[in-house]
């Protein structure tokens, strides 16, 4: 349906009760804010809702999703609307805004903090870090809590305190049939198992709360550059030295082109490298010998690693990944084989524009500490995942760095267990979905999906289908 006919369907005055038993607003098409309302981070998913609601609270969240049912309209639901797939926004349904909610409350005796779906990692790490605590948060500031823990959750705390969705301890969530419900470990526990990794199936996620640990207020971190040349040696090297890292240590190696930054020479500028990226969470007399071997991997273009606050290094690459560039993340998880490298070189030395990366994060630690049936997201005893990132600064040319990514992802795949990370599957496709999950853990979400969404309204996801859809 588009948006024009969606919106004529349901007519003036059927949108006017939506509107007047909101506490929010609701922004239509012809609207003066309806192309900023619309608008998502990655710009590779240009859509024309009938509707966008931006939900001022639960009760709105509610009204929203009975309105998209009476209605049958296709949801899309959106936290920090950075929509790597493109699940945030559609074409002639309703968008549930929930990016202004953001209310947050930190209990620091308890380490705990409950927070609402609107909020970005920077927003929610500025008020646990007064109080020197946190929970293991995106690599960008601007990615949202809500789909980022509901996928699993990859960052800098990974292997010290685990994903973000094994630090979830509850979650509020509104039902295909409009009912709040609490899920934890004592509450609705096959529904709280499905939230930690089984994604935005199961209704919409209104507020998380979260285990927190102390960290920082100053951490050792940032980066080291090394040459293409020494790509192979740096990565090997990594590869030995990763067996012996404490689990404060958490690293992550980048294959890219060297931006214009100041602490790079200017000869080095627009080449293609090879970066460790890392950061140690852990005693500060103890830093600099754990981050020691990431200083001689090879012959340095340029070392940056040190103290800095914990809220630098989670801004550190933010100006990387700035709003409206087109983007397409595809992921593996491998082992990092004579191989598996040699496969993860070719794809650096094919991407086809300097915006295109491969990235190697380094797992183990407390993330394969947690039992694999524990949690929906169940890949514990993998080493290393791989994303593939094609990125365009518009939207010319896109499909070829797109086509290198899917290629570069399959070739690299063939090293792992064939397994993906849901949240960068890259594409809405059923095997997709199906290689992110155990069979045993897909059917498992497939029961949870019967219980709480029966009829699917909930499908812009990597979609778990119920049987009678």
């Amino acid at each position: 349906m588009s948006t024009d006919t969606a919106a004529g369907v349901l007519g003036d005055a059927t949108i006017g009760e939506l509107e007047a038993a909101l506490r929010g607003t609701v922004v239509r098409p012809d609207d003066p804010a309806y192309d900023e309302a619309r608008a998502v981070w990655n710009a590779a998913h240009d859509r024309r809702p009938a509707l966008v609601v931006r939900c001022a609270g639960t009760a709105d969240v509610i009204r929203a999703v009975e309105f998209a049912r009476s209605q049958d309209l296709l949801v899309a639901v959106r936290g920090g609307g950075h929509s790597i797939a493109g699940f945030s926004t559609c074409d002639g349904g309703i968008v549930i805004d929930l990016s202004g909610m953001k209310g947050v409350r930190v209990d620091p005796d308890r380490r705990r903090v409950v927070a609402q779906a609107g909020l970005t990692w920077g927003e929610l790490d500025h008020e646990t870090q007064a109080f020197g605590l946190a929970v293991t948060g995106g690599l960008v500031t601007s990615t949202g809590i809500a789909g980022f823990t509901l996928g699993g959750g990859f960052g800098w705390l990974v292997r010290r305190d685990g994903l973000a969705s094994d630090n979830l301890v509850a979650a509020d969530l509104v039902t295909a049939d409009g009912r709040l419900v609490h899920a934890s470990a004592e509450e609705n526990a096959e529904l709280f198992w499905a939230l930690r990794g089984g994604g935005g199936n199961f209704g919409v996620v209104t507020s998380f709360e979260f285990e927190l640990h102390p960290v920082g207020p100053q951490v050792l971190a940032g980066l080291v550059v090394y040459p293409l040349d020494q790509a192979r040696q740096v990565i090997t090297r990594w590869r030995e030295a990763c067996a012996a890292m404490p689990d404060e240590l958490t690293t992550l190696v980048n294959l890219t082109t060297a931006p214009p930054l100041p602490f790079l020479p200017e000869d080095v500028h627009g080449t293609r490298i090879v970066v460790i990226a890392a950061m140690y969470a852990g005693p500060a007399e103890a830093a600099e010998a754990a981050v020691r071997p990431l200083r001689t991997l090879g012959t340095p273009i340029a070392d940056v690693l040190g103290p800095m606050p914990y809220l630098g290094m989670q801004a550190l690459l933010d100006p990387l990944w700035t709003r409206g560039a087109h983007n397409y993340f595809t992921s593996a998880f491998v082992e990092p084989t004579d191989a598996a490298i040699d496969s993860v070189l070719a794809a650096h030395l094919a991407s086809p524009t300097p915006f295109s990366e491969v990235h190697l994060h380094q797992l183990g630690g407390a993330f394969a500490r947690v039992p694999a049936d524990a949690t929906a997201f169940s890949q514990r005893d993998a080493s290393v995942m791989c994303n593939v990132i094609a990125r365009s600064p518009d939207a010319a040319g896109f499909d070829g760095p797109t086509a290198w990514a899917r290629a570069a992802r399959e070739d690299i795949a063939r090293h792992g267990n064939g397994a993906t990370y849901v949240n960068f599957t890259g594409d809405a496709a059923e095997d997709k979905v199906r290689a992110a999950y155990p069979q045993a853990v897909y059917d498992r979400l497939v029961r949870v999906k019967e219980e709480y969404d029966p009829t699917n309204l909930f499908r812009l996801n990597q979609n778990i289908r119920p049987s009678a859809a």
